[in-house]
């Protein structure tokens, strides 16, 4: 399949699956002489392939087919990508019961704010903790020091991002769950708190915010 993507951010699509090679427009006001074109690539079978054998003996007692998308438990939980941390395991829940928010710190960003409204309004999300961890990278280095030992490890320049790293953890936890508190379109009557988790032992601690 060839996809275009016209500088403006649309797509054509010159669908083969058809049979035909039928350009199908996704997007209007683009200029042809604008598109550029690129190849799918094929899955990476190879790089995969313990996931997809794992897939396969997990479908074989998989239990939660008549779960829906609302939270059961009424919880939302944004935390850090730490592989360390296994968000349900920690609270005693299991899967349904609660949203799962990640990224590098458990920072409230733009779109962990976007993704809670939804949570809040259509997913049966009554309270929201927002649950950073000890020994966290982003706890202990500043955007400088990220930004050079990538850029002296692998010679790419990372300055354009903000890894919104921070040198005062139990500061930015407040400061992210006061920014959730006061979100204006966030549905009314949510509670909002902050814990820390420890990951040498497991623990949660509650921090006031």
């Amino acid at each position: 399949m060839l996809v275009g993507t016209p500088l403006d951010g649309g797509i054509i699509q010159d669908d083969r699956r058809l049979g035909k090679p039928e350009l199908c427009l996704h997007t209007c006001g683009f200029s042809v002489n604008r598109l550029k074109w690129t190849t799918m690539s094929a899955f990476p079978a190879d790089s995969f392939k313990d996931l997809t054998e794992a897939n396969a003996e997990y479908v074989k007692s998989f239990k939660y087919s008549e779960l829906t998308g609302v939270a059961q438990r009424g919880l939302a939980i944004v935390t850090c990508m730490d592989s360390r941390i296994n968000p349900l395991s920690v609270i005693g829940m299991r899967s349904g019961d609660a949203k799962i928010l990640r990224n590098a710190g458990a920072r409230v960003t733009e779109d962990v704010l976007r993704t809670l409204v939804l949570a809040t309004y259509l997913l049966g999300v009554k309270r929201i903790l927002i649950m950073p961890h000890t020994d966290c990278r982003m706890a202990e280095s500043s955007e400088e020091e990220i930004h050079a030992t990538i850029d002296e490890q692998f010679g790419v320049n990372t300055s354009s991002l903000e890894f919104r790293t921070t040198n005062d953890q139990l500061g930015a936890l407040a400061t992210d769950v006061n920014r959730v508190r006061s979100y204006p379109l966030l549905n009314k009557g949510v509670s909002v708190g902050g814990a820390i988790y420890d990951v040498k032992n497991g623990a949660i601690t509650p921090v006031d915010c």
